[in-house]
């Protein structure tokens, strides 16, 4: 019961993340940056740093979930922050975009850095 509870409200999540996420992407992304790792590898990164609660609290929160033309989008609540990662011939390109340009969305890039 309690994983179909969490599966329902990550489906949920998601949902409002995406027009949030649909609507920054008619954008510039805040940051491109590239990757020589495997998408998989730097996506799965990239969430496990935005989870750690000694760095970002209660906002700890990442999801990961298939990216909208391929690749992967890991995203925050309420997509505060996202990154959209995709793959070619030299490795992975990560996509950055953040509703504002505040502290937490540099803490956000520097943790996605470290997955570089």
């Amino acid at each position: 019961m309690r994983i179909l509870m969490v599966a329902l409200a990550a489906t949920v999540l998601a949902g409002c993340a995406g027009s949030v996420m649909d609507d920054a992407r008619t954008k510039a992304p805040y940051k491109t940056l590239t990757s020589e790792k495997p998408e998989k590898d730097v996506a799965q990164c990239v969430q496990f740093a935005w989870q750690d609660e000694a760095v970002f609290g209660v906002d700890a929160a990442a999801y990961l979930q298939p990216g909208k033309k391929g690749g992967s989008t890991v995203y925050t609540r309420s997509a505060e922050s996202f990154v959209d990662l995709t793959s070619d011939a030299s490795g992975t390109t990560l996509s950055y975009y953040a509703q504002k340009d505040d502290f937490v969305a540099k803490r956000r890039m520097a943790a996605l850095a470290t997955c570089l």
